[in-house]
């Protein structure tokens, strides 16, 4: 199965595209491929609970939700106040699957 890296920048607030991009992250998850959710920027606001319930199909797809630690950092978040199921990441791991042949990206 293919590897998809999906990349947020815009969050909740920037409109309905946010939530059509992670369904879309949830069908590929849900479809057997190996899909990771990067939340960057504006988009770390998605991972606050209750903000973006569309996270809840993605990790029940067994996508695996990764958030940007600066973004996060900047706006005050912490790793226990995201959903369960989340987890803070620093921007060398982002860059080894961007930068990897085998993985598609798709950023917004």
């Amino acid at each position: 199965m293919n590897r998809h890296l999906l990349i947020e920048t815009q969050g909740p607030w920037a409109g309905r595209e946010c939530a059509s991009f992670v369904r879309d992250a949830a069908a590929l998850a849900d479809g057997g491929h190996r899909t990771q959710l990067f939340l960057l920027q504006e988009g770390v606001l998605g991972a606050v609970p209750g903000v973006l319930p569309e996270l809840d199909s993605y990790l029940a797809a067994d996508g695996d939700l990764l958030v940007d630690r600066y973004s996060a950092a900047q706006r005050g978040l912490k790793q226990e106040q995201l959903v369960a199921g989340s987890r803070l990441v620093d921007m060398d791991e982002i860059a080894g699957s961007v930068l990897d042949a085998a993985v598609k990206v798709v950023w917004h």
